[in-house]
């Protein structure tokens, strides 16, 4: 987390990554997002957190959205 947000912004990272947990076990019925998916929020926040917050809720509308986005990212 440290190499995408840098030390200041880490914790803030941290604390939406647990909301993005607590609203995916409320919206799917699972513990946790699939590590995939979490994978593809990050990429997609591209360091900032104004970004994380719109990649979280991509992801929780449609994880296969997000999936498209940070595949495009990747290439």
């Amino acid at each position: 987390m440290l190499e995408v947000f840098g030390d200041k912004r880490a914790g803030r990272a941290l604390d939406l990554l647990e909301l993005l947990e607590l609203a995916w076990h409320d919206c799917y019925a699972e513990i946790t997002p699939p590590d995939d998916v979490i994978d593809d929020v990050l990429v997609l926040s591209r360091g900032g957190l104004g970004q994380l917050i719109s990649a979280a809720r991509l992801a929780l509308s449609d994880w296969r959205d997000a999936r498209v986005a940070a595949d495009a990212l990747r290439t």
